[in-house]
């Protein structure tokens, strides 16, 4: 029996670019499908992988013991995030004034520490939402007061970025080179209002309906002020991350560039992955990917920990205290 010889015919042009079509059309469904419970399965996924790791080393966990100076040292990482959080206010007001806008600086600070806490409510965006109905109605302009409050978390974004890429040692330093050009770049205004106006419009498109079409509101200068705000921001974080691992665990010298970059790189994720609210979730598991190497898991796990609780407690504290400045405020007026 002779071999039977099989020839297979090449797809056609149309014949492949009616398939990419439609598996494109497929991803796309697939995507807007998904979108919904994006953020569910971001935060489910973290958290149960913190979970697993809590419940592997539970023991060693259980087992640590922290002095009386480890209390002092958590003691030290409330306040100084209880700084950052109120240094975080300042920069904001310095953004506010970037777009020509004058709020008073007690009351701008009141309202940012009061609407930083509901960063922790599903959506992540209604302290964005608070602060800009809060400037509304003191007398700031619409696109003034969304542009502010969006251009604070990209200024931190791109503050963490270069700590990160500054603090982070490695054998290709051109690559961090060009990272750190990149960044320049990024922020410089031409490039920045643009993105500003696009996260203006999808991110409040639903809640807020009346914007201008054109932008009447932009940068017009490099935002250094806010950029140096920023990165002071983010050390002031660092500091109160460093004293929680401190009250756990000695460090070294070596240690500190190595934990300033990976908790830059860390907050930056927690603060731009969508369905963390507050980096919940996914700045620990990342802390714990990138710092395994260099600290045993329960102590990581229980530092994290504790971390958390430092942050919540300052942000609640600073918002107590803003809310008590407010009433005697209007008591003795």
């Amino acid at each position: 029996m002779p071999p039977i010889k099989l020839k297979i015919q090449p797809l056609k042009a149309d014949t492949k670019s009616k398939f990419l079509g439609r598996l494109m059309k497929f991803a796309i469904g697939l995507l807007r499908f998904l979108k919904p419970y994006l953020r569910w399965i971001v935060l489910g996924g973290t958290l149960f992988f913190l979970a697993a790791n809590f419940r592997k080393h539970w023991q060693e966990i259980s087992e640590i013991d922290i002095s009386s100076t480890g209390w002092l040292y958590l003691g030290l990482a409330l306040i100084i995030t209880l700084c950052a959080h109120i240094w975080s206010a300042f920069v904001w007001l310095i953004i506010v004034k970037e777009f020509k806008q004058i709020i008073r600086p007690r009351w701008g600070l009141q309202l940012y520490l009061i609407t930083n806490l509901a960063k922790y409510l599903p959506g992540n965006i209604w302290h964005f939402y608070g602060r800009i109905m809060a400037m509304k109605d003191y007398g700031i302009a619409l696109e003034a007061a969304a542009l502010s409050v969006l251009l604070e978390p990209l200024i931190m974004a791109f503050a963490a970025l270069g700590l990160a890429l500054i603090s982070y040692h490695s054998s290709y330093l051109v690559i961090q080179i060009l990272g750190l050009i990149a960044l320049g770049i990024g922020i410089h205004p031409r490039i920045l209002n643009p993105i500003l106006k696009y996260l203006e419009t999808s991110k409040f498109k639903k809640q807020l309906s009346d914007f201008p079409q054109e932008a009447s509101c932009q940068l017009d200068h490099y935002p250094l002020k806010p950029l140096f705000g920023g990165a002071s921001f983010v050390l002031l974080r660092w500091s109160g991350f460093m004293l929680t691992l401190l009250a756990l665990t000695p460090l070294t010298f070596e240690q500190i560039p190595i934990l300033l970059g990976a908790y830059s790189f860390a907050w930056l994720l927690g603060l731009l992955i969508p369905g963390a609210p507050g980096g919940l979730g996914v700045f620990e598991a990342t802390i714990l990917a990138l710092l395994n190497q260099q600290f045993s898991p329960a102590i990581l796990l229980g530092a994290i920990a504790f971390y958390r609780l430092v942050s919540i407690l300052a942000e609640t504290l600073g918002a107590l205290l803003a809310k008590l400045d407010q009433r005697f405020l209007d008591n003795s007026n």
